[in-house]
This record gives C-alpha cells, sequence and structure tokens, in this order.
C-alpha cells in the first residue's frame, strides 16, 4: 500500500507538470509563428496560464528563426518574460544556423532526450 507521502509526492509532480507548457515549433512560416506560435506562448507566460512554458525550435524553424529580424525581436521579448526558448542542435547544423541561434542566447543541444522526458512527465506539449 502506498503511503500518504507517496501519494503527495506523486501529486506534487503531476501539479508541476499540469503547469508546464512545452512547445514543440517545426514550421517555417512567419505567419503561423507570428499568429499562433509566438502568440500564444506569450501569453500563456505572462497572463499565468502555465507557470513554466519552454519553446523547442526544432526543423526548419532553426533556419526561419536565424534569418527573421522580427521573429528573433519576438523570441528574445519572450525570453525576457521569463519563456525558455530551447533548440534543437542537430536541426540547427542540417541548416547550418547553430551559431547564429547561440548568438541570441537560446538553448542550443540535442532535444530528444528532453522532449522525451517532457512527454513522459505529463507536461502539455503542442506541435506546430
Amino acid at each position: 500500500m502506498l503511503s500518504s507521502y507517496t501519494l503527495q509526492a506523486e501529486k506534487q509532480v503531476q501539479d508541476e507538470a499540469s503547469d508546464k507548457l512545452v512547445i514543440v515549433w517545426t514550421s517555417d512560416d512567419p505567419y503561423t509563428a507570428e499568429r499562433m506560435v509566438l502568440m500564444y506562448g506569450h501569453a500563456a507566460k505572462t497572463a499565468g496560464w502555465f507557470e513554466e512554458v519552454t519553446l523547442i525550435i526544432w526543423g526548419p524553424s532553426a533556419k526561419m528563426v536565424a534569418e527573421n529580424i522580427k521573429i528573433q525581436e519576438k523570441l528574445k521579448a519572450m525570453q525576457n518574460d521569463g519563456v525558455e526558448i530551447r533548440a534543437c542542435i542537430v536541426c540547427a547544423n542540417m541548416y547550418e544556423v547553430t551559431e547564429e541561434l547561440k548568438a541570441l542566447g537560446f538553448d542550443v543541444k540535442g532535444m530528444g532526450k528532453p522532449l522525451t522526458e517532457y512527454l513522459k512527465s505529463g507536461a502539455h506539449v503542442l506541435t506546430f
């Protein structure tokens, strides 16, 4: 039988996961980026809809971010408001934009394992 301490610990983990939003952003469409991905991700953090918001730049979005100053400015504003911005290094390397993303101050590293951990933890994961 589970102790009350174990049940409380499990509930705390579930509560933390339920207050975490992870956005996996793969689209290279700037219209989708501005009017959905970045707008919702930023509001989710600043309006307090989620305690933790993480945006993962993955695939074609990496190249678009490296080339689009307007998108870079929006991402920096999100970062300044507490949204964690991460990028897949394998994707960044494929598009030859790793240094550009690092220079923007984003956490650029392998994202397969972290994404798996988010999924297993019960975090809310959106993909665009």
